[in-house]
C-alpha cells in the first residue's frame, strides 16, 4: 500500500469533525506524496564529489593506526601518500595545500573519514610532514580534485 493512501486511511479513520485534524492530515498525505516523488534534475544539489576543490580542516591519522584495513581493503601505511575523505570515490587523486604556508602534496583516497564533522579530510603522518602541520596536528587546507578513479584509467 502507498504511504499516501496509508496515511489517507490513517486520516479518515480520525473524527473527521476536528477541521484542524483533518487539514494536518491532508498535510501530511500530500507531503507523504511527494515525499516518494523523484526530485527534477534541476532542483537537485550537486554532491560532493561534483567539486573540484574544497576548504576546511584537516588532521592526520595516529600511528596506532598501522596496519589496520582501511576502507579501501588496504592496509594503514602511516609512510604512504594517502587520505580519508567522506564522499570522493576511493582512488581519486586530490592535491592538498597547507593554506597557512602554502606547502601541497598529491594523495590517494583510500579510507573514509574523517569522523569529526567539522573536519573534511585526515592525512597520513608522511603526508602531515610534506604539509609541515605535525606540530600543530590539524591545518586549514584546501583539496583540489586531480581525477577519479575512472579519470586516472582513461590517462593510462
Amino acid at each position: 500500500m502507498p504511504l499516501r493512501d496509508a496515511l489517507m486511511l490513517t486520516c479518515s479513520s480520525l473524527v473527521p469533525k476536528q477541521a484542524s485534524l483533518v487539514l494536518t492530515c491532508a498535510f501530511l498525505a500530500l507531503t507523504g506524496a511527494a515525499l516518494l516523488l523523484p526530485s527534477p534534475a534541476s532542483a537537485r544539489q550537486p554532491s560532493a564529489d561534483a567539486q573540484d576543490s574544497f576548504e576546511g580542516r584537516i588532521t592526520y591519522y595516529a600511528k596506532k593506526f598501522a596496519g589496520r584495513p582501511t576502507a579501501s581493503g588496504e592496509r594503514f601505511d602511516p609512510a604512504a601518500m594517502t587520505m580519508a575523505h567522506r564522499t570522493l570515490p576511493l582512488g581519486t587523486r586530490v592535491l592538498v595545500t597547507n593554506l597557512a604556508n602554502s606547502r601541497s602534496v598529491t594523495v590517494r583516497v583510500n579510507d573514509r573519514g574523517p569522523h569529526i564533522g567539522s573536519r573534511i579530510g585526515d592525512v597520513t603522518p608522511a603526508a602531515a610532514r610534506v604539509l609541515g602541520m605535525t606540530g600543530a596536528g590539524i591545518a586549514d587546507a584546501r583539496l583540489e580534485v586531480l581525477g577519479t578513479p575512472a579519470e586516472n584509467r582513461a590517462a593510462r
